[in-house]
């Protein structure tokens, strides 16, 4: 897995709702990734997570490893309602990612480097992520989220 201080591999993929292609989104300031599979059971369950870093300011951009149509559906269904491009099989870009686990987050400086990342769900990781991209802590003590869930 990709690791703090190296570059973000480059992107081109199509956005689920328009369909034009998204490339290299840091390019509009600090954006993060958050890569995830509609059939994963922890990828659902942080789904509104990864909405409330959106929602506290941050930029996100989904990286869903299934087709557009599945994509829209768990949007839908488990409230992930942000920007996110269809990566399909043999996914390139999250092996380019180094992705061991979903859901991952890189948070990606408009510079084009990983100044952080997460794998599975650590909530002290996600909290510390979602601040340091200019949003608030997306979990706490009794919101009935484990403090930790491999992906």
């Amino acid at each position: 897995m990709l690791r703090p201080g190296d570059p973000a591999p480059s992107f081109h993929l199509p956005d689920i709702d328009t369909g034009e292609p998204v490339d290299d989104p840091w390019r509009d300031g600090p954006v993060v990734l958050a890569f995830f599979k509609a059939s994963c059971p922890v990828c659902r369950m942080t789904a509104p997570r990864v909405a409330a870093i959106a929602d506290g300011g941050a930029q996100v951009l989904g990286v869903g490893e299934d087709p557009r149509p599945t994509l829209v559906a768990y949007r839908d269904r488990y409230g992930q309602k942000v920007p996110t491009v269809s990566e399909p099989a043999p996914y390139r870009v999250s092996s380019a990612y180094g992705l061991v686990a979903v859901p991952t987050l890189f948070l990606v400086g408009a510079d084009g480097v990983v100044t952080d990342a997460v794998g599975g769900w650590d909530r002290a990781g996600w909290n510390r992520l979602s601040i340091a991209a200019g949003g608030a802590a997306v979990s706490a003590d009794g919101d009935g989220l484990p403090v930790f869930r491999p992906g």
